[in-house]
């Protein structure tokens, strides 16, 4: 009877060992399939996150959009664009290049190209020209080169004529005085600038009106 006690007890102890056993690996498939749940909800969560920025990235790229073509379409009726305007442009510019958003870019960039063809209007300058005329002097220096150009046509009419020779190297005088002048009215004070600039503006008219006669042009 003892013996069989003994075996009994053994065979007790070996389910025991083998309910632990099943226990614990039941144990750590609920914890791995409870990890398991975690994981997929901080996914779920991220995906979430990321699809609200992607919305708000859409809907401020939409606004920039809308604020850079509608200063295109300002641009395009003619309306005058004040520096602000300009500044804001220029900002939506900066901000759209690292985002890639070509639609906008190529509005901001359209306006920009828009203000340059006013401004070399204004000037009377090509636009490839622009970049050469700034500062307060601009307009006379813009002046000053086309008065240039049109002396090289009458020096082109008659290349071996004295008189036309001594005209040329008159004018050509003039202007370089005239060019030296608008450059020292960079720094002038402002009622002292626009003395001189009127100065310089009124030769300019009398140059102009002597190129006009030798082309045989009212001036």
């Amino acid at each position: 009877m003892g013996l069989f006690r003994k075996r009994k007890s053994r065979a007790t102890r070996r389910a025991e060992a083998r309910a632990l056993k099943a226990g614990a690996k039941l144990e750590a498939r609920l914890a791995a399939k409870g990890e398991a749940k975690r994981f997929k909800a901080g996914q779920r969560a991220e995906a979430r996150a990321l699809k609200a920025q992607i919305r708000s990235d859409r809907n401020r790229d939409r606004a920039a959009l809308k604020a850079a073509e509608s200063q295109l379409k300002a641009a395009r009726d003619g309306r005058i664009l004040s520096p602000a305007r300009i500044r804001r442009t220029l900002v939506v510019t900066r901000m759209l290049a690292p985002i890639v958003v070509p639609l906008a870019y190529r509005a901001a960039m359209a306006v920009r190209g828009l203000i340059d063809e006013q401004r070399a209007a204004r000037l009377g300058v090509p636009l490839s020209r622009l970049g050469e005329f700034s500062g307060n002097g601009a307009q006379l220096s813009a002046r000053i080169a086309g008065a240039e150009k049109t002396l090289r046509l009458v020096q082109e009419r008659k290349p071996k004529d004295a008189e036309t020779k001594q005209f040329v190297a008159a004018i050509t005088e003039r202007l370089s005085d005239l060019s030296t002048a608008v450059t020292a009215i960079e720094t002038m004070p402002v009622d002292r600038r626009r003395a001189a600039a009127a100065s310089i503006s009124y030769q300019l008219d009398g140059i102009d009106a002597d190129l006009m006669a030798r082309l045989g042009l009212p001036s």
